[in-house]
This record gives C-alpha cells, structure tokens and sequence, in this order.
C-alpha cells in the first residue's frame, strides 16, 4: 500500500512518500539498517552543533522491547507492539553552561526527519507518536535529568490494515490532506 501526498509543487519523493502507519508486518529491520537511520539523524542540523537528540531503541524481539511499550498510552500500545522497532527520542534542553537550549526540541525535530526520510528511502515506514507516558519513559528508561523525554516511534515495515480494529483500519485508508502552501507561507508578512 502506498500513500504518496498528491503534491501542488514538486519534492524528492521519499518526502512525498513518507506517511505514518499503524499497520506493520512481522519482518524485522536489521541492526545495519537502523544503525544508518540514526546515522542520518546524527547528521541533522543543530543550534550550536550541539546535537540534544538521544534514543532509546528496541527491536520487537528484545527484552527491553516491552518496556518501551509500557511508555506507550493504551491506544497507541494497542497497534505499536506490532512494529519491528520501537524508540523513544529525548531533547536535551540546557548547554553545558546551564543556560536553557531554546532549540532542543526543534534540533531533535529536525534529527526524527532526517531518520524518517532515510527510513522511507529503505522502505521502512515510521510513526512517530506524542502519545506516551513522559515521565514513566523518564523512569523506566533511566532518562537522566537535563533530558527531556520528547516523542515515541514504532518503526518497521507496513503490515496488512485489515489487521487492524475498524476505527484505526478506516483511518489508515483514509487519503492524506495537508494545508495548501499559501496556508502556512507568507511572503513578507504574515497574512494567515
């Protein structure tokens, strides 16, 4: 199944190709595969070069895999335990110096794109979800303070959507829609 956004200007396909699914195959993802994910996160663009993205990772078949479930609320544990990976990425939000990086959450923004087109360009389709448990992930995952516990992933390979409940099955179906350009760009002066 394919979900490619119906463009008004042309993108580099694995942009348009990127979608968030709930429905995901048993097949695993190779530790090579996810090691480059992360290798093109590591390369996303940060305030100061300062690169505040961390991960907590598991495949579906290692012990912590559960763990990482139980960060999850119920709705979204319900179709995630099925990904081949799980994640949980943190931001940390101060320097060194102990003044507060304003930028952290946009850097890690910008390293979870990165890792989300190199994940669709290897057919890997990834899910990223605010819907978890921020201070249960801080606590079963040993986030350390000054990290702040940011978004959830469910990563793998798209399954079949019959395999999902009714209401998720329609969902994953249902065409994609996005603001139109104009909407969300304003030449010189904001204008929305």
């Amino acid at each position: 199944m394919t979900k490619t956004a119906m463009t008004d200007h042309p993108i580099i396909s694995h942009i348009a190709e990127r979608w968030s699914p709930r429905a995901f195959s048993d097949r695993p993802i190779s530790e090579d595969d996810l090691m480059s994910l992360f290798e093109a996160a590591r390369w996303a663009a940060s305030a100061y070069n300062v690169q505040p993205w961390r991960f907590v990772y598991a495949h579906r078949d290692d012990p912590e895999f559960e763990t990482l479930v139980a960060c999850l609320v119920d709705g979204n544990a319900a179709w995630a335990k099925n990904a081949a990976v799980l994640l949980i990425a943190s931001a940390k939000t101060a320097h060194d110096n102990g003044n507060a990086n304003a930028h952290a959450k946009h850097d890690l923004g910008q390293a979870m794109a990165m890792l989300s087109v190199e994940a669709t360009a290897r057919s890997i389709s990834i899910h990223q979800m605010a819907g978890f448990h921020h201070d249960k992930a801080r606590e079963l995952l040993g986030v350390p303070d000054g990290f702040e516990p940011t978004t959830a992933a469910a990563l793998g390979y798209l399954g079949d959507p019959e395999s999902l409940s009714e209401s998720l099955h329609q969902r994953e179906l249902a065409p994609r829609v996005r603001k139109t350009v104009a909407e969300i760009a304003f030449k010189g002066k904001w204008t929305g």
